[in-house]
């Protein structure tokens, strides 16, 4: 009978707190789950905390989780409406966007700031069908973690009344050969290459070590796109603002 007891306690807090958790969650306002910023992920997990200790120990006072429940969607609004009248307070209360990708390059050190790895960044770009690195003019990894990609005019996706004709050529999708440094043996043997080509085509480029490279890969047609570790000589970045 005690057990009964507690079961129906239990129900019986999910029937009412469940409800006042989703007026709270929309008195908040619209977010989409992908794009919380730090500080609504932080009060999404509270939240959840909160209706799941009162929902899973019946001793927790339920008068205190309601009060908790509209107190936290209280703090949350006021900080909302902070950031919008204070730029400060919003961009402390965020990440900052990160330019990861200028004019084809990867720029190393602000993807070891953000602690995101070169194949990171190239899933995000293929899950954008961009498959080519030296097409990307910009990149930056914005404060949700999305990847926005601003490609070269003449890369743009045109519309077929832009085409002037039907024949457009294609050199394939590029594949990498070089990655920080270490040399992909198994791809370029795949295209009938060997390192000795390789070393060739980095020379062309004035590139003596392949140590340097961060990122090399070819097309269809075996031409080698190369991203360097050093990106100090990339000059007149544009700034990035949040």
């Amino acid at each position: 009978m005690e057990h009964a007891l507690q079961i129906l306690k239990v129900l019986g807090r999910i029937v009412t707190i469940l409800p006042l958790a989703l007026f709270a969650t929309l008195y908040m306002g619209k977010r989409s789950i992908g794009e919380l910023p730090v500080f609504d992920f932080l009060v999404v997990i509270t939240l959840g905390a909160v209706v799941g200790a009162d929902i899973a120990d019946p001793k927790v006072n339920h008068i205190y989780t309601a009060i908790a429940i509209i107190a936290i969607a209280l703090l949350q609004k006021l900080v909302a409406t902070w950031k919008i009248k204070n730029r400060k307070i919003g961009r402390l209360l965020t990440f900052e966007p990160t330019m990861v990708i200028y004019q084809g390059q990867f720029l190393v050190n602000k993807m070891k700031k953000i602690q995101y790895p070169i194949d990171t960044i190239l899933q995000m770009l293929r899950e954008q069908q961009i498959f080519n690195v030296k097409d990307v003019e910009l990149a930056i990894v914005e404060a949700n973690g999305y990847l926005s990609v601003k490609l070269y005019p003449e890369k743009e996706v045109a519309r077929i009344e832009h085409i002037p004709q039907p024949n457009v050529f294609n050199k394939g999708i590029d594949v990498p050969v070089v990655i920080d440094g270490q040399i992909y043996e198994k791809v370029l043997y795949s295209r009938n290459l060997n390192e000795s080509w390789l070393y060739e085509e980095l020379e062309r480029k004035n590139i003596f070590d392949v140590k340097d490279v961060f990122y090399a890969a070819i097309n269809d047609m075996n031409e080698l796109h190369v991203s360097m570790k050093n990106t100090n000589n990339l000059q007149n970045l544009p700034p990035i603002l949040h």
